[in-house]
């Protein structure tokens, strides 16, 4: 557990080693309850424990488990809203108490940044559709403006990072917030997004199922936020004016609009690729250049 607890340490703080301890123990209580042939760990995010398993009847499964009990509650309703798109994996189980749940394995399974790119724009463009064709729950769900505020503050902490604040002002930071509000306060059209739909929480589901998202933060908003840290991802690749065009065009989006919000999230990529030191120099000046 000891590499479970240096990934999750960094979000929840030195106290969330006690929770690792007793992960053992609780994976075997929810074997046992549920039935479950557990396999090996997949590699998964900063917030989560994820096993692969299979459910009694054979399904091929996943069990994730995690300390923030009420995001896996909320994750479970979540995929639960998108569940009629056919474009999220079915929830097979889950134990708010505990802060698991159980879901089908999508397979093949291959990240979305590993596909072959000359195909993605259309397969999005799918996946969009299928997504956004889905009601909003009658409960009151969160908004967009909300999810953006959260996500501001949260990674406006990181300017402090001497690899980061080397890079990329205050002033960067606060201009990329005035555009996000004016976004916002001219929002025409209001769909249930997805809301964290990057190339690492969408997966291929094979030919009869297309693209598959995981990992929802569902909002209602503009359908171009959907798209956008997909056109991001195109920096230093084909480039985010190139990749905005295409993928505007694929989707039936405005491209202004969604050039706009490329603007607007170009800052948080750029500190993702100077927080993790990845050397992507290229990509790195395209998004700073765009931030500007």
């Amino acid at each position: 557990m000891e590499s479970v607890t240096a990934r999750l340490v960094p979000r929840f703080g030195p106290q969330v080693a006690a929770w690792c301890v007793d992960t053992p123990d609780l994976i075997a209580r929810l074997a046992s309850r549920w039935g479950l042939a557990l396999g090996g760990p997949l590699p998964d995010g900063d917030s989560s424990v994820a096993l692969r398993c299979r459910w009694p009847d054979g399904t091929p499964a996943v069990l994730k488990i995690s300390p923030e009990r009420d995001l896996m509650a909320e994750q479970a309703r979540m995929l639960g809203w998108f569940a009629a798109s056919g474009r999220v994996p079915a929830v097979l189980a889950a134990d708010e108490e505990a802060g698991a749940m159980v879901l089908e394995e999508v397979l093949p399974g291959t990240l979305a940044e590993d596909m072959p790119a000359a195909s993605l724009p259309e397969q999005w463009a799918e996946l969009l559709a299928a997504l956004h064709g889905v009601a909003p729950p009658p409960q009151p769900t969160r908004v967009l403006r909300g999810r953006c505020e959260e996500s501001f503050a949260r990674v406006g902490r990181r300017l402090s990072e001497p690899a980061i604040g080397v890079r990329m002002s205050a002033t960067t930071w606060d201009r990329a917030i005035q555009r996000c509000e004016r976004l916002l306060d001219t929002e025409a059209t209001s769909v249930l997004l997805h809301g964290d739909l990057h190339l690492g929480n969408v997966l291929d589901g094979g030919s009869s199922r297309g693209l598959m998202a995981i990992d929802p933060k569902a909002c209602v908003g503009d359908p171009c936020f959907d798209a956008v840290d997909y056109v991001v991802a195109g920096a230093g690749l084909e480039g985010v004016e190139v990749r905005c065009t295409r993928v505007a065009a694929a989707c039936g989006l405005d491209g202004d609009r969604l050039h706009a919000w490329s603007r607007v999230i170009a800052p948080f990529a750029a500190i993702a690729h100077l927080g993790a030191g990845s050397g992507e120099e290229t990509a790195i000046h395209e998004l700073l250049a765009l931030s500007r």
